[in-house]
């Protein structure tokens, strides 16, 4: 695979692109991460680790901290601190599951009982605090103010996303800017930080840092934007949770926004009414309207284009098999069912 041409030849292809295959130059480092996740979740405290490993058990795709692991094999990167780094982007990521899940009162993540189902709203709450605790420890055992200072801002940045969000529920006159300022501060910012740090610990310059950071920006947003679709086209036996659960907590994603501004007067009465209101009942009207409007294709549309961006941020790094992941994961952000 040569450069850009192995995103575009995913993407344009129609293919599934196989995340397995991409993390297989990783596979070591991974099962390394694992061991330090599985060392650093041990408490003394029973129902910590119990909790804890529920949710990290319950698997997931890993990208964040693959991220960590791609971008400082892309730059060379020879030592061990990548994988006690990826190891803290997975806890701090799992931290914001369990503080989300209780906010949005879901019952269903990954297939099965989300934490606070199985264990209750306290126990999700306080033990998403150890982890974020946890990791701030182990980062500061890397001995790096600037990678603290990284994760401290992503944290902080994370919370005032989830704020934002909380504030924009049952809003129906949000904008798409609006909207797109939320995931930039919800979920890209880890993506973010992630393939900064891959940067960071080859002491990377401050070009090659910010195209990395801009890089993971791009990606997070369009895995966001996707997962958006998903709420109105995935298979809840392959999304693994119930579909129009953002509808059933008012929130106005993309393909509702772009439905109240671009559907007919009917549909996007519709689907303004069911923000409005929040609650289930509305959603198989909703799915029709937003079916109906092209909204699933103009979101994915706005997916594809942040994948582009995201590509042509690392145009600069050489040529190499971890950069043709990186090249990759893009395509699969945007092609997934999941």
């Amino acid at each position: 695979m040569g450069g850009a041409a192995a995103y575009h030849r995913a993407f344009s292809s129609g293919r599934d692109v196989d995340l397995a295959a991409i993390y297989s130059l990783i596979t070591d480092d991974m099962r390394e991460v694992d061991a330090v996740i599985r060392a650093r979740l041990r408490s003394e405290v029973v129902l910590v680790s119990q909790v804890a490993e529920y949710i990290i058990g319950a698997g997931g795709k890993r990208m964040r901290p693959a991220l960590v692991l791609l971008v400082a094999g892309a730059l060379g990167y020879r030592g061990r601190h990548h994988h006690e780094l990826a190891a803290v982007i997975e806890f701090i990521h799992t931290a914001t599951l369990l503080h989300d899940d209780v906010v949005d009162e879901s019952d269903l993540r990954r297939g099965r009982e989300t934490a606070n189902a199985q264990f209750g709203n306290a126990a999700s709450v306080l033990v998403g605090d150890f982890l974020y605790s946890r990791a701030f420890q182990m980062m500061v055992g890397v001995g790096s103010m600037r990678v603290q200072q990284v994760l401290a801002d992503a944290t902080n940045t994370i919370a005032e996303g989830e704020v934002l969000q909380l504030m924009n529920c049952h809003n129906a006159d949000i904008d798409v800017d609006e909207y797109l300022q939320v995931i930039r501060f919800k979920t890209a910012k880890l993506f973010e930080a992630a393939a900064r740090l891959g940067a960071i610990l080859v002491d990377a310059s401050a070009e090659v840092e910010a195209g990395m950071a801009t890089y993971g920006m791009h990606l997070g947003t369009a895995f966001q934007l996707i997962d958006d679709v998903l709420d109105y086209s995935g298979e809840e036996a392959e999304t693994g949770k119930h579909l129009g659960d953002d509808l059933a907590e008012g929130k106005p994603t993309l393909p509702l926004i772009h439905t109240m501004k671009f559907g007919t007067p009917e549909q996007a009465a519709c689907v303004r009414d069911a923000i409005v209101s929040g609650g289930r009942d509305a959603f198989p009207g909703v799915l029709a309207a937003v079916k109906g409007s092209g909204a699933l294709v103009a979101a994915r549309k706005q997916a594809e284009t942040e994948a582009q961006a995201a590509v042509a941020a690392i145009s600069a790094i050489p040529a190499s098999v971890f950069k043709d992941a990186l090249l990759e994961l893009p395509a699969f952000s945007v092609s997934r069912r999941s």
